[in-house]
């Protein structure tokens, strides 16, 4: 597939330069500029380069830890499913990054704290996993 690299890097410099900074608390669901990204790395979609994005944790008015979602049917131990919106969607937990709150579009929702629960409880689940979520070996040394 083809990326967009240089109209991404348009929007991220508007982006960069841009005053608007909204306040955002975990359990909401933004829709936020994720970009055009390297790899198997989550791309954003259409001229924004934007898809939902759940907050996680807020560190300051400045960045937070996101998690992306996608419409695609994934299971495993790196998806977590969600009702949101009326529509199925699924929490990308391999996905997991920061992000500037510049990136911030618009407030779509707040999941239900039952979800961000068992979402955050199966990310932590993930973390100490110490088989990757695709199977296979792991790289980490052996002590």
């Amino acid at each position: 597939m083809i990326k967009d690299f240089d109209n991404w890097n348009k929007v991220k410099k508007d982006l960069n330069h841009a005053e608007h900074k909204p306040d955002c608390y975990p359990r909401e669901i933004w829709i936020c500029s994720v970009g055009a990204n390297v790899g198997v790395e989550t791309d954003g979609k259409r001229e924004a380069f934007a898809r939902p994005v759940l907050v996680l944790k807020v560190f300051n008015r400045d960045m937070f830890w996101g998690i992306p979602f996608t419409s695609k049917d994934r299971v495993g131990s790196a998806f977590y499913p969600i009702l949101w919106g009326g529509r199925k969607s699924v929490a990308v937990l391999s996905q997991m990054r920061l992000f500037s709150s510049k990136r911030l579009d618009r407030k779509v929702e707040m999941i239900k704290e039952e979800d961000f629960t068992k979402l955050c409880d199966q990310l932590v689940s993930l973390i100490k996993s110490e088989t990757p979520p695709c199977g296979g070996e792991s790289r980490r040394p052996k002590p």
